[in-house]
């Protein structure tokens, strides 16, 4: 096995296990810790591809705001104690029968079908996406900026105390 191969093998890793520790624990904290360590293994994987502004992305954007605001929300919410129903086997055993035939019918079809590299055309570096970005596509990078804004205006007045005033 050679370098790259072992290092995509363990961000891959990194990643499914992540994934699967965020939809079967039980502490919705430590679902929230899993979700970053999967996004940190997808982070890792761009890098593996050498593409190093979605890697970056994706720590500053996912890891670094979301997951971290996730954490807060949980945190800062107040503790519910949730009746703990008995686990449905045969519920778990047709989910487990579901997602084996996807994996099985995906798998299949990845597998059969013909894959070509496209030719990249144009500059990906940063200093291109930046040229991009700041000009020919600012109007929608501004408006974006516009609506992400607006949402974050919405949220505080959505959590603002009624009380107040």
């Amino acid at each position: 096995m050679s370098l790259p191969d072992a290092f995509f093998l363990f961000f891959a890793g990194i990643t499914l296990g992540g994934a699967v520790l965020a939809v079967t624990l039980r502490n919705v904290f430590y679902n929230a810790l899993s979700l970053i360590l999967c996004l940190a293994g997808v982070a890792g994987l761009f890098v593996f591809l050498n593409s190093e502004f979605l890697a970056v992305m994706e720590v500053i954007i996912y890891i670094g705001a979301i997951s971290i605001a996730i954490l807060f929300a949980i945190m800062l919410s107040q503790p519910m104690m949730p009746v703990k129903e008995p686990l449905n086997r045969g519920k778990v055993a047709r989910a487990a029968l579901v997602a084996g035939l996807l994996f099985l019918g995906l798998s299949r079809v990845i597998g059969r079908s013909q894959w070509s590299t496209a030719p990249l055309e144009g500059d990906y570096s940063l200093q291109g996406i930046g040229r991009m970005l700041l000009g020919a596509n600012m109007i929608p990078f501004e408006v974006v900026s516009l609506v992400l804004l607006v949402a974050i205006i919405g949220a505080l007045v959505l959590t603002g105390s009624k009380g107040r005033g």
